[in-house]
């Protein structure tokens, strides 16, 4: 089987798991595909962490669930150096950042040092804890959770760690139809724990089927005006006078580099996963608001005036031409 073919099997898995959440699979499965890291944003009980959890056991991948607190230490998540009284050595005991895929959930509720050591394995795939540095696994995926209802005894994402995250996906309701579909598979899932069975499992994919479609990605055509394009639009998050003075009153800061590079790895891997062997400017618009939405920082009358980065975004796609 190739390789598109097993990632699509496992798409078709994760929809069957995930009812009515297409958007939040696709981008688990582009951050996944990219090396990149997700920021998930959504109402309890939107199948966030089902989500995770359903994309580990199609990978033969391990996951750990972090629950962060404002009583976390950044030991109680790097692991930390513990002493032997009968050689007096101390050895290192790994902390649950050392697993493939990551949920970090509820993110924020953790303060600046326990950030700080995420950000770290995030942007360097290593930990480092007293005089030593250790590397994380090569396959190593964290999706972050925010909960927007509740904001009290929260600590607000820096922004260089914001920056770190690939895309900043916003989860919303399922449909009534999906809703419907959502009771009759608790229910099913129900019977099968009273009757203490079990439904034909999804044979998980190993990681090489992973390392090669990342392989196969960063080789697919990117034109070089569509590459413009997304400079471009970059640029404008910048510069915004230059292509609509409302922009201007409403963009303070624009994207980083990271930004330019997010939008690129993410339409390719969209790309991809059409079947098609080169990048569109469509690609492009379809991820640059999930690869932009944390990057840009809205001026003071932009957020009296109720206006979202989510809007800006939608200005910039409709200033910039699209080749």
């Amino acid at each position: 089987m190739q390789t598109r073919e097993q990632i699509n099997a496992l798409i078709s898995y994760l929809n069957g798991e995930i009812i009515g959440q297409e958007v939040l699979v696709n981008r688990l499965i582009i951050g996944l595909l990219a090396d990149g890291h997700l920021l998930v944003e959504g109402a309890p009980g939107l199948a966030k962490t089902r989500a995770i959890k359903a994309l580990a056991q199609g990978l033969e991948a391990d996951f750990h669930r972090i629950q962060f607190t404002p009583d976390l230490l950044p030991a109680d998540l790097t692991g930390s150096d513990i002493y032997h009284p009968e050689d007096g050595s101390f050895q290192f005991s790994p902390g649950p950042i050392f697993h493939n895929l990551i949920l970090a959930d509820e993110v924020n509720r953790a303060p600046a040092k326990v950030q700080s050591a995420l950000l770290e394995a995030m942007a360097e795939h290593q930990v480092t804890v007293g005089a030593h540095s250790y590397p994380l696994p090569k396959l190593f995926l964290v999706m972050a959770t925010q909960n927007p209802i509740e904001q009290e005894g929260t600590y607000p994402l820096p922004e260089a760690q914001l920056d770190r995250f690939m895309l900043h996906v916003l989860v919303d309701y399922p449909n009534l139809e999906a809703s419907r579909k959502i009771l009759a598979l608790a229910r099913a899932e129900a019977m099968e724990t009273l009757n203490n069975s079990q439904s034909a499992t999804f044979s998980p994919l190993s990681q090489a089927v992973v390392f090669a479609a990342r392989a196969e990605i960063l080789q697919l055509h990117l034109a070089e005006n569509v590459e413009r394009y997304i400079l471009e639009l970059v640029e404008a998050s910048r510069h915004p006078e230059r292509y609509s003075e409302q922009l201007a009153t409403w963009i303070r800061w624009g994207a980083s580099p990271r930004g330019a590079i997010a939008i690129e790895r993410a339409a390719r891997t969209q790309a991809w996963l059409s079947g098609r062997d080169f990048v569109t400017p469509e690609d492009v618009r379809d991820v640059t608001p999930d690869a932009l939405r944390h990057r840009i920082l809205l001026d003071y009358a932009a957020e009296a005036d109720g206006i979202s980065a989510q809007e800006c975004i939608a200005g910039l796609l409709s200033q910039v031409p699209a080749p």
